[in-house]
């Protein structure tokens, strides 16, 4: 398994209406927290601790929750809130 972003719990729950410029800022966002939780939790499967909290990202436009679960090795996208 490698490090990816994903809806949680699916993509059109998550999106619901959401402009597509909105969308194109969370996924270039989410790209760059998959790459920092890559760099931070090198083997993300063995990870034994208490994962990282969920977090607000504000993006042009509006923002996304977001959690990091490193055994997963996932950054899951939970809500989309546009301005």
């Amino acid at each position: 398994m490698s490090w990816a972003w994903e809806h949680d719990p699916n993509e059109e729950h998550v999106i619901d209406g959401a402009p597509p410029a909105l969308i194109a800022s969370v996924e270039k966002r989410a790209d760059e927290l998959v790459r920092a939780a890559e760099a931070l939790y090198l083997d993300g499967t063995t990870h034994q601790g208490v994962s990282p909290k969920g977090e607000n990202v504000l993006v042009p436009g509006g923002m996304f929750l977001c959690q990091v679960i490193p055994r997963h090795e996932r950054v899951y996208i939970m809500q989309i809130t546009c301005w």
